[in-house]
């Protein structure tokens, strides 16, 4: 919004009075002209102001930046002979990082009390500018810590502190206009941290924690918390026996016979819908020589994370994407302007090396699979091959029902290529979302430094977001590796190309879908579909019959003849999450009939062996998410 008061000047705090927007959860904070400023800063009219709620990401970032500043005021009071590092702002919440403090979750009761009281105290964040480093050190020359941050900053550059209260911090700001605004205040966790990711530094002591600016959205971010505890997809995937992992390959999944299943059906979904889209698919090797990797820029910018070898006195790096494989397959072969477009799709396996402290279950991991594609055109085709793509990603998330948007990211600060063509390359992404129709954000400066990109943000089952496809234009890779076509004119060309994942990595992709079902997978990739459960020992050659019946017509079948009881047989397989039970008595061995019970508790009795296939057998060519046999006729 542009200003248009009386006076030339104004505050951003009478501006938000002004405006009325002055409820805890309206107007935690504000740029002019782009840039972040504090309430207290004066506005010129004509200036352009936006100011920016709770439920805004620059909103959340800056009333949890301020709320770390309340966490560790109440630290220094209750413990004053620790010492603050940093506390920033994170996705869910922030932390904050001490030294010599002996800390523990029973502490917790007595911080957030004196949390309370320093919000009810109100302090208005006020910034402090330093006129060099200096002045600076001397103001917090009893923290080594902060020290050692001030050293480190360039020369000149602006460096600025915040008081409330009694508590002062370095810190670039902004904050909220006053502690008044939050009304709920809770810590989470705490856990040992080392001071700047070094393991050769000193141990710190992290607390995490959130807040909101009611005590309603306190409450339900705790009920989410829970409900993702439940789902967490380290725990239901060793529970359900799908995964481990191990101090020998650090980060690296050991994916068990159960989890095969579900990775295989992934897969061939996947498979499937690609054959229909018309993607041919390649596989390249693993690990490829030093040049390859100097052609594409990633040995001298991507270098320490690469896993490296020798081999006859030549160096080698094992892939942490796939991409100048892909370029090699391409050059195997002239292309012509009728190859285009070339869809060329693989499942690679890659190796990235990541910091111990960062690994995190199938999210984050050092060895994983890209569902990767690169899209070889020209440029008169680039909107159609986007919408293709959209259209490719619409029918896979819908299978999952996954909801998702979409973001459009615009040139970085730091790029390569000229202004015709990123001009022209993001105005072909942006005219594919319009065309697609769907509202999409603008992530500008964003982009990848060859290109614009377009990312795809899913939504799971909780309403958490989870950024996993992605599109990106690419004219540097076809130019370092001389990538060329013959045009219609007869001419040799450089090819566009798409750089394009969906799943993103599998692994990453299955713990999603793992936390989204709960375990609860849909029959067609569940790990165990059926289970036929004999009552007793007479009944186990029909329960045979039963189960290779089954199995013959495509569908996954566990037997239990154990000496069991019934009750313990079905709790078991309702433990491991199996989507249909069939049991074997003597009425069922009479009729030759089965007794279905669903996962979720329906009985059928007296049911046909061919009716049950039938329908099943329905319900995984449909891939349909919830049993056929609950729905209501």
């Amino acid at each position: 919004m542009q200003t248009s008061n009386e006076s030339s000047k104004i505050s951003i705090n009478e501006l938000v009075r002004e405006l009325g927007k002055t409820a805890p959860h309206e107007a935690v904070t504000a740029t002019v002209e782009g840039k972040g400023v504090d309430f207290t800063d004066m506005v010129t009219r004509g200036e352009d102001v936006e100011l920016f709620d709770f439920d805004t990401p620059l909103g959340k970032e800056v009333f949890w930046h301020t709320s770390a500043h309340v966490l560790a005021q109440a630290i220094m009071r209750l413990y004053p002979e620790a010492q603050a590092t940093i506390g920033p702002p994170i996705e869910n919440g922030f932390y904050y990082d001490f030294a010599n403090l002996e800390f523990s979750e029973s502490d917790f009761k007595k911080v957030e009390a004196e949390a309370a009281k320093i919000v009810k105290e109100n302090f208005r964040p006020e910034k402090v500018v330093f006129k060099d480093k200096q002045e600076a050190i001397e103001a917090f020359g009893d923290n080594p810590y902060k020290v050692e941050l001030i050293e480190s900053f360039d020369e000149g550059s602006l460096l600025t502190g915040y008081r409330q209260g009694e508590f002062f911090d370095l810190c670039r700001g902004p904050h909220i206009a006053n502690l008044g605004k939050i009304k709920a205040f809770k810590l989470l966790k705490t856990s040992c941290a080392y001071w700047r990711g070094d393991p050769e530094r000193g141990m710190l002591t992290r607390i995490y924690g959130v807040s909101f600016p009611s005590r309603e959205m306190m409450k339900e971010h705790l009920h989410r918390l829970e409900e993702a505890k439940k789902r967490d997809h380290r725990r239901v995937g060793t529970k359900l026996d799908l995964f481990s992992f191990h101090d020998v390959a650090a980060g690296m999944v050991f994916m068990h016979p159960k989890g095969m299943r579900v990775w295989n059906h992934l897969i061939d979904f996947w498979k499937e819908r690609h054959t229909e889209a018309g993607y041919v698919e390649i596989k390249t090797p693993i690990m490829l020589a030093q040049e390859l990797w100097e052609t594409s820029g990633h040995w001298d910018h991507y270098r320490e994370n690469m896993y490296t070898s020798e081999v006859e006195k030549r160096d080698y790096a094992i892939k942490p994407m796939n991409c100048p494989g892909g370029m090699v397959w391409y050059k195997t072969n002239r292309h012509s302007y009728r190859d285009f477009p070339l869809r060329v799709a693989e499942l690679g396996h890659v190796h990235r090396y990541e910091k111990s402290g960062s690994l995190n279950g199938l999210f984050r991991v050092r060895s994983f699979h890209q569902d990767d594609a690169h899209i070889f055109m020209r440029e008169d085709q680039i909107k159609d091959e986007i919408l293709a793509i959209l259209r490719l990603v619409e029918g896979i998330y819908h299978t999952f029902s996954l909801s998702y948007h979409l973001e459009l990211s615009t040139r970085p600060e730091k790029s390569i290529g000229t202004d015709e063509e990123w001009e022209i390359t993001t105005g072909a992404l942006r005219e594919a979302l319009d065309e697609w129709g769907q509202p999409y954000v603008i992530n500008e400066g964003d982009g990848a430094f060859y290109g614009p990109k377009i990312d795809m943000h899913i939504k799971d089952a909780i309403g958490r977001t989870w950024q996993c496809g992605t599109i990106q234009l690419d004219s540097s890779l076809p130019e370092k590796f001389e990538l060329e076509y013959t045009d219609s004119d007869g001419q040799i060309k450089r090819p566009i190309m798409l750089h394009r994942a969906l799943f993103g990595s599998i692994e990453r992709f299955l713990g999603i879908l793992i936390e989204h079902y709960v375990g609860r997978f849909p029959l067609w990739m569940s790990p165990v579909q059926v289970r036929v459960v004999s009552v007793a020992d007479r009944h186990a050659d029909f329960a045979k019959k039963v189960q290779e019946k089954i199995q013959a017509n495509g569908l996954d079948c566990s037997l239990d003849t154990s000496s069991e009881s019934v009750g313990k047989k079905i709790r078991n397989a309702q433990t491991e999450q199996v989507n249909y039970m069939l049991t074997i008595g003597d009425q069922e061995v009479e009729k030759e009939q089965v007794a279905l019970r669903t996962r979720n508790g329906k009985v059928i009795a007296d049911l046909q062996l061919e009716q049950f296939i039938e329908t099943a057998k329905k319900e995984m060519s449909d891939r349909a998410e919830h049993s056929y046999f609950e729905e209501d006729k």
